[in-house]
């Protein structure tokens, strides 16, 4: 399927036909409104930019793998940059002794949610965030497929949002989930 370049009324049609539906299916596996809506503009914006240099023939099926791999480049990008993590560790100004508790009590709370994983789960979850591995070097170092590891980190992500009330807030500043 190719659009013709501009054609705002066959654009306009399928945004809304499918934008529920992608939002849905962006939402069960996120759990964040606001990220699933950007997610699913994206793709959008990504289709209306292409439509001259791609050719899309199942557009159903296009549009519902750009939202997974949309979910997918979040999570992934969930992990800790060595800047973030060192502004933590230094960001312990007197002037702030109740964020600083916070912080210190939330950290807390993110190990013990951590220890509480099953042994494979929590290696490649720390292997991720805090030895800052990519999926594939972890796939690699412990024989497994990538996906194993993305369902791994996955399902550890579910686990801090099941178990943490106010986990975007801050087990996101933790984890460079913004």
């Amino acid at each position: 399927m190719r659009f013709i370049q501009g054609d705002q009324e066959q654009f306009k049609a399928i945004f809304d036909a499918y934008w529920k539906r992608l939002f849905s299916y962006a939402y069960k596996i996120y759990k964040e409104e606001a990220i699933c809506e950007d997610i699913v503009q994206e793709v959008f914006i990504q289709l209306w930019e292409r439509t001259n240099d791609t050719e899309i023939l199942n557009l159903e099926s296009y549009l519902f793998r750009a939202v997974k791999y949309g979910v997918a480049n979040r999570i992934r990008d969930l992990k800790v940059t060595e800047d973030v993590a060192q502004a933590l560790e230094t960001s312990t100004d007197s002037s702030l002794p109740d964020v600083v508790l916070e912080s210190q009590e939330a950290e807390h709370k993110i190990m013990l949610l951590i220890e509480q994983l099953p042994p494979k789960c929590k290696q490649i979850f720390k292997m991720s965030r805090f030895d800052h591995k990519d999926n594939t070097t972890i796939a690699k170092e412990l024989d497994l497929s990538i996906r194993t590891v993305e369902t791994q980190i996955s399902k550890a992500l579910k686990h801090f949002k099941k178990h943490y009330p106010g986990y975007g807030v801050v087990v996101g500043c933790m984890l460079n989930y913004v």
